[in-house]
């Protein structure tokens, strides 16, 4: 009867300490763990629902006869969105090709070019002067490659 109340104590005490592990608490109570959880689960909540209202907003604000593009000026360079419903072949590099042409490194990449096409890159000035760079002019410029790019693709231009 005692091995068994214990083998149950110490299963509960080793799920306490890996959900004190996961949400990277500190709190020793086992009612601190579950309120530490708790945030921890809300927080994350929020980052879904972060992440869930942009791919939507992206998705609704996405036309497919105008690919969209989005500059934000960061302190170190830009953060930069290239969406189109339909994918081109080709568009990727054309996008890169524009980044090089206007001395952006690009530091980091998410892109999907399944059915659609999606970039979210930041660049930052390959130059000193980044401040002299202006964030509507690389949004034209990648802009009209874009669109360049896909009216040279659509089979009846």
């Amino acid at each position: 009867m005692v091995s068994k109340e214990y083998k149950r104590d110490s299963s509960l005490r080793e799920k306490f300490q890996l959900l004190r592990s996961i949400t990277n608490s500190h709190a020793e109570g086992e009612t601190s763990i579950i309120e530490d959880a708790s945030k921890y689960i809300k927080k994350l909540k929020h980052k879904v629902d972060k992440i869930n209202n942009e791919t939507t907003s992206e998705e609704y604000f996405c036309d497919p006869t105008d690919p969209m593009v989005t500059v934000e000026t960061l302190e170190k360079g830009f953060m930069i969105k290239v969406m189109s419903s339909k994918n081109e072949p080709g568009m990727l590099v054309c996008v890169l090709e524009v980044f090089e042409d206007l001395g952006l490194e690009v530091v980091e990449a998410r892109v999907s070019c399944t059915d659609s096409f999606s970039l979210h890159a930041i660049g930052i000035s390959n130059n000193d002067d980044c401040e002299s760079m202006d964030g509507e002019a690389v949004k034209q410029a990648v802009a009209v490659a874009v669109s360049t790019w896909s009216d040279s693709q659509d089979p009846k231009g």
